[in-house]
């Protein structure tokens, strides 16, 4: 069996407020996801469950080591998941609001790729 490419999506994510990374993670692969379908697992790669395919993510994002990989994963629904973090994204100045918990005026901005890939014969 050759593990194939069948699709790759983008995303973008930003927490605006709380300096959270991991929120900012998971928003950037919520929103790579977001507006899909995947027929193309039962048409073209045949696969009898979407569990089958094989998710690799991938996160550029400010504090990487603070990230919960687990919270990022648990955006995709399906699949054999694995996520690689790297320090990317952007921190921009923004505003400070004490009622939201912010801890400084950080928004926090990550970009993300979704790559899915499939066995095939």
């Amino acid at each position: 069996m050759a593990r194939k490419r069948l699709i790759i999506e983008m995303g973008m994510g930003i927490d605006q407020h709380g300096q959270e990374p991991t929120v900012a993670a998971a928003r950037a692969v919520r929103n790579a996801i977001a507006h899909n379908a995947l027929p193309g697992v039962w048409e073209v790669a045949g696969l009898s469950h979407p569990n089958q395919m094989i998710v690799e993510v991938q996160v550029a994002v400010p504090y990487p080591e603070q990230v919960r990989s687990d919270e990022v994963l648990a955006v995709l629904p399906f699949g054999q998941k694995s996520l690689k973090l790297e320090s990317g994204g952007m921190v921009v100045e923004g505003r400070a609001i004490a009622e939201l918990n912010d801890k400084n005026d950080q928004m926090l901005i990550a970009v993300a790729a979704v790559t899915v890939f499939v066995e095939m014969d």
